[in-house]
Formats: C-alpha cells, structure tokens, sequence
C-alpha cells in the first residue's frame, strides 16, 4: 500500500465529513485530466451545462487522435488528419488546456503534480487518463519489440499506426500477417476484430495470396458470429482465428525471427506481427494508489469517485465497471454522469441516478457495418453495474448487404456527431 494510499484511507471520514463547497456565486474548480472520448466530453459537458464551473483540462498531446477509425487508418482507408482533432474549441468554450504530464494526484490536499513541476489544485478531479501498456506481460514483447512488432493500440501521435501501415504496404504477396489478441479485460472488446476484417479487407485488394493468423487468448469475443459471418462472406480461407482452447494465447515473441510463441510451444512465424498486449490503467492511477490488484481502478458506480478517493472521479477505459465494455461511447456517456454528479456534491445535494449507453460500431468491410447496443444502471449501492433488462441487441445476421450498407453509413455519423460533442 502506498504511503498516499495510507494517507487517503486514514482521513476518508475527514474528507466525507467536510462541509460541501456552495459555489452558486462562485466557481468551483473542476479539474480534467486526459483529454480523450471521456475527459474531453467532461470538460466540454461542464462547461456547457454548469457554467459556474471553472474547467481546467491537462492533456500532453497537442492534438488527439483517436482509435476509434484507427484501424480504417491502418489500411488507409482515411488519412489520419481524418481522426486528428485539437482543442480550440473547448479553449472556445471557456476550458483552460494546459499541456503537460499529470504526474501524481494528492486526493487530501486536492492537488496534482504536473511533469513541469506545477501543481494545480481543484475541487473536484475528473480523471480520464486512458491505458497503460503491460509490457512484459508477454515474454519479450517490451517497448523496443514495440518498434518491430507494433501494437498500434494507443493512439499518441499515431506512431504506431502509420508503422503497421507502412509494414503492410511491404509485406510481399503472400506474406503472413499474425495478430496476437489479450484476454479480457481490455480497451474496446470488439477492435482486435474490425482490426482483423479490415486488413483482410486491405490484403483482399492488394495483396489476395496472403493470410491472418489471429492467436486469441479468449475462446468467445464481442460480436462474434457477426464478424465470423463477415470473414466467410467476405474473405473465404484468409483469416485463420485460433481460440484459446485451441492453443491460441501467445506468451513469448522473438521480434527480431518474426516469431509469435503460444502456450504450449508452437512456434508460428509471420511477415507482419501486431501484438495487442494485456493492459492496466494508465501510470498515474497506479502513482496515486487508486488501482486494485487488477491493474484497474474500482469506482462508485453512480458517481464514478475512486473507491480509495472520494472526489477523484475516473471515467474512461481506467476504472473497471463489470459488464460495460471499455468503450468510446461508455467513456462519453460516464463523462457526463460523473461531472453531474460531482456538480451536485460540490452544491451539497445528492448525485442524480445514472443510466449509462454504449453503442459500439464496428467495419468488417468498405461498406459493411455491424454493431452492438446496451444500457446500463447503477446497483443501489453503487458498487456495481447491470444491464437493463431487454434493453440491447445487435445486429441480425443473416445476407443483408443494405443493413451492412446503412450500418457503416451510421458509424460514420455517430464518429462524426460525438467528437463533435467532445471538441466543438
């Protein structure tokens, strides 16, 4: 247990007991950090619908690319600048951007270290700090392997994404491209998949004598029959998806061989490699104690504070939610709850109930949609989350090119309306 840990659980009741902030006349201060789909659609939800909030969001990046349409990029279906989005409109809005590393967080002080070595103190923290790459959790897959093999799985500066891109544009025709898939938990469930359908979809125009091995250390995955029918239909005898039972889960690579290794030894050689690791909540959750054994941080479900920090709230892929995907759409959608409900707090009245949506879409082709939609409410006592009864569904199977059609038409829009909820 960390000493910052130690302190936080020695004066939860201090800060539980501590008169609530009335800021009617004023302005409390709401600090984001993390400036993706969940902390950008914080700071631009707050400063839209409580104006009485001074919003402050750090963010290191000068500009935001997101994976979502990452994997569109990848086989350059679009340009990155199509996925590239700034600040200047929450800057518009009347959000401060300062950018810089949030390095550690003091939940009794209310205080974050900046890597410049500025602190900034708050009233209320929203943290959305996104995921942090297990390296090591495969057998020689570090940061170097990362440079041979990549996992284009954080966006940063698309580093990653334009490596892979440039790898595939070299493989010759029929070259073997091998995916290495994680265990769950993990960022959005069903990516591995688009990832794989779509540079099907590259390899089917450009390089048809080639083939996917995908090693998959899960046995069933998110929308499952949906893409399988896509592969058959689409790209007949080029994917070859390994389960776990069928020793699918990687646990050793060799980039330098082109080497993926599986559980019980079976040495699979490949032109390209993609190896999506195991991951865990971004450093600065770990830094400021507010993970659990499992690399994630475990929150109130209805007002999203950190378990070991009341009034640091954490949305995003970081915290750990049951059965909500890790999602774009989650992420936008908890933003929004979590800032009502530390607006509530800071005003001493009680957070509004929650009900959370998730609609996650996904390509198998140029012109091939599916997707999947649930709602979400907090448990009474807001340690848990479950799934409105005959509230999702996803897409019905079956040969309908015009769904297929009108779904990658609804991706589209849906990318097109919600980063413009979180950056205009």
């Amino acid at each position: 247990m960390t000493t910052l840990l130690r302190r936080s659980l020695f004066t939860a009741s201090a800060i539980l007991c501590a008169p609530a902030l009335s800021r009617a006349q004023g302005q409390a201060r709401l600090l984001v950090i993390g400036g993706g789909f969940g902390g950008a659609s914080a700071a631009s939800f707050a400063r839209r619908s409580y104006p009485w909030l001074d919003v402050t969001l750090v963010e290191p990046q000068p500009r935001f690319i997101t994976c979502p349409y990452g994997n569109l990029v990848i086989v350059s279906e679009k340009p990155i600048e199509e996925i590239t989005h700034g600040y200047d409109g929450l800057r518009a809005r009347g959000v401060r951007v300062i950018q810089d590393w949030a390095e550690e967080i003091d939940p009794i002080a209310r205080r974050v270290r900046l890597r410049e070595g500025d602190a900034l103190l708050y009233d209320r923290l929203i943290l959305s700090p996104g995921i942090a790459i297990r390296f090591g959790a495969i057998e020689g897959y570090d940061e170097v392997a990362a440079g041979v093999m990549p996992h284009a799985w954080t966006a940063g500066d698309g580093a990653q994404m334009l490596l892979l891109r440039r790898q595939l544009e070299a493989m010759p025709d029929g070259g073997v491209v091998g995916l290495a898939s994680p265990p769950n938990p993990f960022r959005c469930p069903p990516g591995p998949y688009e990832r794989i359908s779509m540079i099907a979809h590259y390899l089917k125009r450009h390089k048809p004598r080639s083939k996917i091995l995908a090693l998959d250390a899960k046995d069933v995955f998110s929308k499952q029959a949906l893409f399988q029918d896509g592969w058959s239909a689409l790209y007949p005898g080029m994917i070859e998806w390994v389960p776990l039972a069928g020793d699918g889960r990687v646990v050793r690579v060799d980039a330098r061989e082109g080497v993926l290794e599986t559980e019980f030894g079976t040495r699979h050689r490949v032109h390209v490699g993609n190896v999506i690791p195991p991951q865990s909540a971004a450093r600065i959750a770990s830094a400021s104690g507010l993970t659990d054994r499992t690399g994630w941080v475990p929150v109130n479900t209805r007002t999203f504070e950190a378990q070991a920090a009341p009034g640091v709230h954490v949305i995003g892929d970081a915290n750990t939610l049951g059965p909500m995907p890790k999602s774009g759409f989650v992420a936008n959608s908890t933003a929004k709850q979590a800032v009502a409900s530390a607006a509530a707090l800071l005003r001493g009245e009680t957070a509004p109930e929650g009900v959370y949506f998730n609609t996650c879409y996904s390509h198998v082709g140029a012109e091939f949609g599916i997707s999947v939609v649930n709602i979400f409410r907090p448990s009474a006592d807001g340690m848990g989350i479950t799934e409105v009864p005959n509230s999702g569904g996803v897409s019905p199977r079956g040969d309908l090119p015009e769904q297929r059609r009108l779904e990658a038409g609804y991706a589209d829009a849906w990318y097109t309306s919600i980063t413009a909820d979180m950056f205009r």
